[in-house]
């Protein structure tokens, strides 16, 4: 048990050093003071979008230097805690300080991974769509299943969830569904959760119990502000109107007020469903749609910038990233990092902080995963 703890301590000390050095610590601090002086200008608010800008910076600088203090604090307090209790004989106060460790060298990993989030949108809300490939009921409830899924794990970490679109499938399930996920570095963690997932199992919907294999399609792109500048022409662009589907409920309704937009030059299609105004609901199809042409041009960024790199071709669009296998055994496998579990219910329960971190970190190439 000391050479865990050992191990957990210098893991923790690595981790802040690791901050340290990406947010070039003095640096930083300077940087901080600056902008907080900035901020404190009576001109300050004069020019909006300039402030903004600045004031996204401070936040995100602030908050960074604080996890770093808090770590090294509540590091110092578990030691602390530790020392004390074999001291004192207390063994109570032994095992809280253990426990506080554990927990810590846990999210030491977080935070480190979180310094990486260093992309142009990283920062930002996202949303996910989420569309049922071919295969009827069976490729419809898998869809549902991974809705629920993503759902789950962005309420569990404290995003708020809004849902903007859902049709139902014939059936059972859905055909396709649309999340906005708000909150500090949703696009971050949640990026290259794009793709293709498939699912193995006995299919509840086969009278003969017989395994089936189903794909559902998974993009993710961010929720882009009015700092950039994506200019969609009226021509380009085909509106159609319809009733919202759906159970009913809070998110949907039975009027004509679901919206539908095709940007011809390029394909893509979004659709919002999330409110009884029309015109609300084709405010936010138009954002969706902003936002993703605006992931486009980062992934052909990307692209570009890998297109010597090996393997990165499994990581766009189209292409299978992840397995979840029901039957005839339980394992959930990610094929780019090879990194899998038998906890399969866990996972589509919404435990997906291993694999999200796992593609994180091979993603930017830290040395160190963060994960086990």
């Amino acid at each position: 048990m000391r050479a865990e703890l050992e191990a957990a301590v210098g893991d923790i000390r690595s981790s802040v050093a690791l901050l340290r050095r990406h947010l070039d610590w003095d640096h930083a601090l300077t940087r901080l003071e600056d902008l907080n002086a900035k901020s404190e200008d009576p001109k300050f608010w004069n020019d909006s979008q300039a402030a903004q800008k600045l004031m996204r910076e401070r936040n995100h600088l602030q908050q960074s230097i604080e996890d770093c203090r808090k770590l090294e604090r509540d590091l110092d307090d578990a030691l602390t805690l530790i020392e004390l209790g074999e001291t004192e004989s207390d063994p109570a106060s032994v095992a809280e300080g253990e426990a506080a460790l554990k927990a810590l060298q846990k999210r030491a990993r977080q935070v480190e991974l979180e310094a990486l989030l260093s992309g142009e949108a990283d920062a930002n809300d996202c949303y996910i769509e989420i569309n049922a490939g071919a295969g009827g009921t069976e490729a419809q409830d898998w869809a549902s299943m991974l809705t629920r899924m993503y759902a789950r794990w962005a309420e569990q970490h404290g995003y708020k969830v809004e849902w903007l679109e859902e049709s139902p499938g014939e059936e059972a399930g859905l055909k396709s569904a649309t999340l906005r996920i708000k909150g500090r570095n949703a696009y971050g963690w949640l990026k290259t959760e794009s793709g293709v997932h498939r699912l193995v199992r006995i299919s509840p919907y086969d009278s003969a119990a017989r395994r089936h294999t189903s794909f559902a399609s998974v993009w993710v792109y961010p929720v882009v502000d009015d700092n950039i500048n994506i200019e969609i022409k009226d021509s380009d662009l085909q509106v159609d109107t319809m009733r919202s589907g759906g159970a009913g409920g809070q998110h949907v309704n039975k009027t004509e007020s679901a919206i539908r937009i095709t940007h011809i030059p390029s394909g893509i299609v979004v659709k919002c469903q999330e409110d009884r105004s029309q015109h609300r609901n084709r405010a936010t199809a138009m954002a969706m749609l902003k936002s993703r042409l605006f992931e486009v041009e980062l992934q052909k960024r990307e692209a570009a910038s890998a297109v010597t790199e090996a393997g990165k071709s499994d990581i766009g669009w189209g292409h299978q990233i992840r397995s979840y296998v029901l039957q005839p055994y339980q394992m959930v496998k990610d094929l780019r990092t090879e990194l899998q579990t038998s906890d399969t219910q866990g996972v589509l329960d919404g435990d997906l902080d291993a694999f999200m971190a796992a593609s994180l970190a091979a993603r930017v190439g830290s040395k160190r995963a963060g994960v086990n």
